[in-house]
C-alpha cells in the first residue's frame, strides 16, 4: 500500500478513536483489536497536542509513552505551555523537538548553580518552575533555548542528551556554561549560539565532535576564544560563523586541504578577511577584497557571499557627509556583488535601501553564448538601476564631492 494511503488510513483510525462518542461500542471494539504497539505507531503520525488528547484509557496512555513523537516543534512560551510540557515529560517522554522561551510576566525557571546575584535579587519574588523536566525527554533530537533572564546560572542537565542533533541557545543572558559541555552531545550536527555573554571556552573543545559537526554558528559570544583553524580538518563542516567572538586567525591561513566541504564562512571583524573588517584606507579594502576573491575562486563561489567590510572612522578617508542625519549618507561600506557568475564589489551606505557606487568588476563579462548570459544581463540591469547619486564613482568620493552630489540630488528631487 502506498505510504500516503497508509498514513491516511492510520489518521482515519485515530479520528475514529478520538471521536466525541468515546463510549460507543465501535470505539470499544476498535480498542480491543488494536494493540499498544499498533496504537503507538498510529500516534506517531500526530503532533504532540493531539497525542495527549488521544490518551483516553490505560492502553492509549501506555501507547503514548512508547510513541516516537514526530519532529514537530513544541514551544514552551507561557505557563500553560510549561504545564503541558511537564505533563508530556511523563506521559510522552519520546518527544524529539522542544523550544524554551520566555514565560509569563514574573515567572522564571528555578535558578541553577552559581546564579548571577543581581538577576537573582531582581527576580527573587517571581514564581519559579523547574526546567529539569526536560531531562525526561531522552529521545530529544532538537533543543532550542531563548530565555533572556529566565535561566540564571549553570544547568548541567541541558547537555545530557545522547541523541541530540541540533542545539540552539540564543539571548540567554544569564545562562552560564562552557563549550566543553558539548562533548556530552556525541551526535550533535548543528550548533547555533548567539548573544550568550556568559558562554566561555576555547573553540578547540569542538574537536570532540570533529567527525559529526556540520554547522557551527557562534555569534556575539565574546568570551569564546581560540583559533578557528582548529576546525580546519573537520570533514563534514559546511558552515562556520564566528562573528563577534574572540577567535583569532585569518583567511590567509587557510590551505588547499583545509575545510574540505565548507560553503559558508564568517570570521570576526578583527581578523584578516573577517565579517565587518575595518580598513584604514580605500586601497586597503581593495587589497583585502582581491585576496578574498582569489580565495572564493579556489573554493566554493558562495563561501564569502555575505562578506562585508567598512572604512574605519580612524581612516583619513572617512567622513560623515551629514552629521544631522540618522545614517551617514556617504558610501563607507564595501561588499561583494554578483550578476550571474560574474563577481565584483562596490561601496555603499549602511541604509536598509543603500545608496550605492558603481561596481568594480573582478571577473570579465561572460560570453554572450554562455549558459548564464541571459541571467547576467538581467541581474546587471537591476544592479545598474540601483546607482543614482554616485553614478560614475567606483569608490567613495571625497567629502566635498559627496556633499556636492547630495546637494545636487536634493535639488533634482525638488
Amino acid at each position: 500500500m502506498p505510504r500516503l494511503q497508509k498514513k491516511q488510513k492510520l489518521e482515519g483510525n485515530v479520528a475514529a478513536l478520538t471521536d466525541e462518542a468515546a463510549g460507543d461500542d465501535s470505539l470499544t471494539s476498535a480498542l480491543d483489536i488494536l494493540g499498544t504497539d499498533e496504537l503507538a505507531h498510529i500516534f506517531g503520525f500526530l503532533p504532540p497536542n493531539d497525542i495527549m488528547r488521544a490518551r483516553l484509557n490505560k492502553k492509549m496512555r501506555d501507547a503514548a509513552k512508547t510513541t516516537i513523537v514526530p519532529p514537530v516543534e513544541f514551544i514552551v512560551d507561557s505557563v500553560d505551555k510549561y504545564n503541558s510540557a511537564a505533563a508530556m515529560a511523563s506521559a510522552m517522554p519520546n518527544l524529539q523537538q522542544i523550544s524554551f522561551s520566555e514565560l509569563d510576566s514574573r515567572h522564571k525557571y528555578i535558578d541553577g548553580e552559581d546564579p548571577d546575584e543581581h538577576t537573582a535579587r531582581f527576580t527573587t519574588n517571581w514564581i519559579t518552575h523547574d526546567i529539569e523536566i526536560i531531562s525526561n525527554f531522552r529521545m530529544l533530537r532538537s533543543l532550542n533555548i531563548e530565555t533572556e533572564h529566565f535561566l540564571n546560572g549553570r544547568y548541567p542537565f541541558l547537555f545530557n542528551f545522547p541523541l541530540l542533533n541540533k542545539l540552539s541557545i540564543t539571548k540567554s543572558w544569564d545562562l552560564k556554561w562552557d563549550l566543553e559541555e558539548l562533548a556530552r552531545l556525541p551526535v550533535l550536527k548543528e550548533l547555533h549560539l548567539e548573544w550568550n555573554p556568559q558562554l566561555t571556552g576555547n573553540i578547540n573543545s569542538l574537536r570532540a565532535l570533529k567527525d559529526i559537526l556540520e554547522k557551527v554558528e557562534i555569534i556575539d559570544c565574546k568570551k569564546v576564544e581560540g583559533s578557528f583553524m582548529d576546525l580546519a580538518d573537520f570533514p563534514h563542516l559546511t558552515k562556520l560563523d564566528l562573528r563577534d567572538t574572540d577567535i583569532t586567525g585569518g583567511i590567509r591561513e587557510i590551505g588547499e586541504r583545509d575545510f574540505p566541504v565548507l560553503k559558508s564562512l564568517s570570521l570576526p571583524k578583527d581578523v584578516y578577511g573577517g565579517y565587518g573588517q575595518e580598513f584604514l584606507s580605500v586601497s586597503d579594502a581593495h587589497d583585502t577584497i582581491s585576496v578574498l576573491y582569489s580565495f572564493r575562486k579556489r573554493r566554493f563561489s558562495s563561501l564569502l557571499k555575505d562578506w562585508s567590510g567598512k572604512l574605519s572612522e580612524d581612516s583619513p578617508d572617512w567622513y560623515d557627509a551629514d552629521r544631522r542625519a540618522v545614517y551617514n549618507p556617504a558610501p563607507m561600506y564595501v561588499l561583494f556583488v554578483e550578476a550571474g557568475s560574474r563577481v565584483g564589489y562596490r561601496w555603499e551606505t549602511a541604509h536598509d535601501v543603500p545608496t550605492v557606487c558603481e561596481v568594480n568588476w573582478l571577473d570579465p563579462e561572460p560570453h554572450r553564448y554562455s549558459s548564464d548570459y541571459e541571467q547576467y544581463i538581467e541581474e546587471l540591469e537591476e544592479i545598474n538601476e540601483q546607482v543614482d547619486i554616485y553614478r560614475g564613482y567606483t569608490q567613495p568620493p571625497t567629502e566635498d564631492e559627496c556633499k556636492r552630489l547630495l546637494a545636487e540630488f536634493m535639488v533634482d528631487l525638488s
